[in-house]
């Protein structure tokens, strides 16, 4: 399971564009916290605390704790939005989880054994990440916070897929739980031979003009 983080939040009473703006000048984030049955809150959250948490990989994928009032509630993060010429955010939106129900949530690849991939140490090859993050279906629990994928032994020309990609029990790659998975069983990365650059006759020869009849 990823790890834990808690927010502090208040309740916003009242909503209303002069509200927020003012909320905002107060060095706070409007959000909204929903889900699992309960009503929608509109909560505020300190914007240096949600900033710093979310420059964190892991907070993206963690479990969080929305402490309002004194009230813990677990959620995860599903949008954050924010100003498109500044470092502000505008708001963020966090969905409660009910422990005992099935949930989707994006997870990074961190791809490891670069330095020593068969492919590019003994064939020259070039690492190509095609897939940097995948979406996974487990309970709360079962959550991890990154999925680890080794290509040490990936060769010239090979690639893994995403059946390729090891998961803990209780955790599916929802792109495979279709009828017919194979069909979805993209790529993941390929280890590629190196593009070789013309050599100086055959770049004359390109830039040679063709003859007319």
């Amino acid at each position: 399971m990823s790890d834990q983080f808690e927010l502090v939040a208040r309740v916003r009473a009242r909503t209303g564009t002069s509200l927020v703006r003012r909320l905002r000048r107060e060095g706070d984030v409007p959000a909204v916290l929903y889900g699992a049955g309960g009503e929608n809150v509109s909560i505020a959250i300190n914007h240096d605390v949600l900033f710093h948490s979310l420059e964190k990989e892991e907070f993206h994928s963690a479990i969080i704790i929305i402490n309002t009032d004194g009230k813990k509630e677990q959620a995860i993060l599903r949008d954050v939005q924010r100003h498109a010429h500044k470092i502000d955010i505008l708001h963020a939106d966090f969905q409660r989880i009910d422990n005992k129900k099935v949930l989707t949530m994006s997870l990074p690849i961190h791809f490891t054994g670069e330095e020593n991939c068969v492919g590019v140490k003994s064939g020259g090859g070039l690492v190509s990440h095609l897939i940097n993050e995948v979406e996974v279906s487990c309970l709360p629990k079962l959550l991890p916070e990154s999925i680890d994928l080794d290509i040490t032994n990936l060769e010239l020309g090979e690639s893994l897929h995403l059946s390729d990609i090891p998961l803990p029990d209780g955790v599916n790659l929802t792109a495979l739980m279709h009828d017919d998975p194979q069909e979805h069983d993209y790529a993941v990365v390929t280890v590629a031979a190196p593009k070789v650059a013309p050599s100086e006759e055959e770049a004359e020869e390109n830039d040679e003009p063709s003859s007319e009849e």
